[in-house]
């Protein structure tokens, strides 16, 4: 048996790794990240709802232009789920405003490529402004997870 796979069957030096390969550090981290995606994944979904809310009655009812509405709805979500990720999946609560700030210009990136499927989807192809915006939702989200998990809250 090659030393790699006797480390790997936790027969070799330098391991105390079970045969499976997984220690009990491995095991935690994975639950912890699993807690923080459903946990991220939640607050999302409250800020969908927000932004996704804001949007239909600034521009239906408001009458503001579609990429003014965006910005602004955009905008109340990031903040709404800025201040929830920092609660309750990251329990990051030092230096709010430098968190606040990366947190939003990852929240920017969410508002360009929003921008960029309204004017495309909406005004070159005539789709419906709330279904491009619907639609862009849930791509949004998980490039943003990577993206605060990773510098904004690391």
């Amino acid at each position: 048996m090659a030393t790699e796979d006797m480390v790997r069957a936790g027969t070799g030096k330098g391991t105390d790794a079970p045969a499976g390969g997984d220690t009990p550090q491995d095991s935690r981290t994975r639950t912890r990240d699993l807690r923080q995606l459903i946990t991220y994944a939640l607050v999302g979904g409250s800020g969908v709802l927000l932004d996704l809310g804001a949007f239909l009655l600034l521009y239906n009812v408001v009458g503001l232009h579609e990429q003014v509405a965006n910005v602004l709805s955009t905008s109340l979500g990031i903040t709404n789920n800025f201040v929830l990720n920092a609660l309750f999946t990251f329990g990051k609560r030092d230096r709010p405003l430098l968190r606040y700030l990366r947190f939003y210009a990852v929240g920017l990136t969410g508002i360009a490529l929003t921008f960029v499927l309204l004017a495309v989807f909406s005004r070159g192809l005539g789709i419906d402004p709330n279904l491009v915006k619907a639609g862009s939702l849930p791509l949004v989200l998980v490039f943003q997870f990577a993206l605060n998990r990773k510098w904004s809250f690391a």
